[in-house]
């Protein structure tokens, strides 16, 4: 066996366009890396991929030899994608994103992130919205059921996918759209990467709108005011107004913050943020900037999870407040990030279990001190704990890591599950692509 392993071994690295790495290899301790410094998986073999033959390549090596496949995309992913000794078909080199302006619409390599896309479609006057910060891969945000910053304004992310390719559990090529392979399109809608590697998306975008925004800092001790307002602002304004309320800890001590965000003009933000700038704060940042709140670097320690809320009662701000002004590490950070508009009128007719709540409450733990672990996970685990009288218990699954079975069956949507499970059945009836938020065949 072992000869046959070195021998197809061999071959997979003579035939790729991509690199190969194996343990020993200069650079496999570099492409194993994930930005959670929580993960240190060792992978059998990485094969980075540059397109995608060499991913039908990859998927027959591992079949051939029965490793385990895991996928590795562009983005940040809770607990990586690696596994101890399977193979990881990374995509990253994969971030090719093609804009067609006159059909208002781009195909997205499997590996792009947000800030590819971004960046390709923008000088277009285009947008899709995906995302909510550039490094959030593009393939997993959208097959995972996830939301985006103009959410509100023009519908949920998947509600803008209009094909797919995937490589399947059988190395075959397959596309996936409204006219083919249609029960395939209609899975790969919040199902994520279960039935195959994802190798482009083609998704709808928008005429870029008049995004003005807006961002108040106050002090921690205002939060519960503060929250209060935007709770009215935002959840009760228009469908184009949008943003998140959070708490950025920090030395010496944690700040409050809005962003609020419009699409249309400036003129309109400033009379719909008025309660918010009308409460004392300590700044205020408008235009591009109050977009660039600073994400948590790489290398540190992180955990998150969400819990969608059908409301938000001055009892739950109480309580998410007095939980985020106790963060466990400098980098963490609560975000109340607010549903409804387009997202609940659900016109795509993709309908996402979380689509009815009005609200996510998302705690994100960042830390460097693995001393510091079991106060981190404890304070996420408190913090969705805490609003559960209000939970709906669905949740877009890209904002969580392993939380069970259980979770997983609340994300997908109890309803959808057997339809789900036939799916799985047809294209990967081995559950060889089970590394995710996993669906087994039924």
């Amino acid at each position: 066996m072992a000869s046959k392993a070195h021998t197809a071994l061999a071959a997979l690295r003579a035939e790729l366009a991509g690199e190969v790495f194996a343990p020993g290899d200069p650079g496999y301790d570099g492409a194993r890396a994930v930005p959670n410094a929580r993960t240190d998986r060792r992978p059998a073999v990485i094969a980075r991929c540059a397109h995608v033959t060499d991913v039908v390549r990859a998927v027959r090596f591992a079949r051939e030899l029965d490793l385990r496949i895991a996928v590795r995309g562009g983005g940040l992913g809770l607990a990586g994608t690696l596994v101890d000794g399977a193979l990881e078909v990374d995509l990253r080199r994969m971030h090719e994103v093609t804009v067609d302006p006159a059909a208002e619409a781009a195909r997205v390599g499997g590996g792009a992130t947000v800030g590819h896309l971004d960046r390709a479609t923008l000088p277009y006057g285009l947008a899709a919205t995906v995302g909510r910060t550039a490094a959030v891969g593009v393939a997993g945000c959208v097959l995972g059921g996830g939301t985006g910053p103009l959410d509100r304004a023009v519908g949920p992310v998947a509600d803008h996918l209009v094909g797919v390719e995937l490589v399947t559990a059988d190395a075959e090529r397959v596309h996936a759209n409204a006219d083919e392979n249609p029960e395939l399109f209609r899975a790969l809608h919040g199902g994520g990467g279960n039935f195959g590697i994802a190798t482009a998306l083609t998704l709808t975008l928008h005429e870029l709108p008049r995004l003005a925004a807006v961002a108040v800092l106050y002090r921690p001790e205002a939060g519960p005011a503060v929250v209060r307002a935007f709770r009215e602002v935002v959840g009760g304004g228009p469908d184009e107004a949008g943003g998140t309320a959070l708490y950025l800890s920090g030395r010496p001590a944690p700040s409050c913050a809005a962003l609020v965000t419009y699409a249309g003009g400036e003129e309109e933000l400033g009379a719909l943020a008025g309660p918010l700038t009308a409460l004392p704060h300590e700044g205020e940042v408008c235009g591009a900037r109050a977009l660039g709140l600073p994400y948590p670097p790489g290398g540190l320690r992180a955990h998150w999870s969400a819990q969608c809320l059908t409301a938000l009662p001055d009892a739950a701000v109480d309580t998410v407040c007095a939980l985020a002004a106790d963060p466990p590490a400098p980098g963490s950070r609560l975000m109340l990030l607010p549903l409804g508009g387009a997202v609940a009128a659900g016109a795509g007719g993709h309908r996402l279990p979380y689509q009815g709540a009005a609200w996510i409450m998302h705690p994100f733990a960042c830390w460097a001190d693995p001393a510091d672990d079991e106060r981190a996970l404890a304070w996420v685990r408190d913090a969705c704990a805490g609003v559960r009288p209000w939970s709906t218990d669905a949740v877009p699954l890209t904002l969580i890591g392993d939380e069970g079975p259980e979770r997983v069956r609340a994300g997908l949507g109890e309803g959808n599950l057997l339809g789900l499970e036939k799916v799985k059945r047809r294209y990967d009836p081995d559950n060889v692509f089970r590394f995710n938020h996993n669906i087994r065949p039924l």
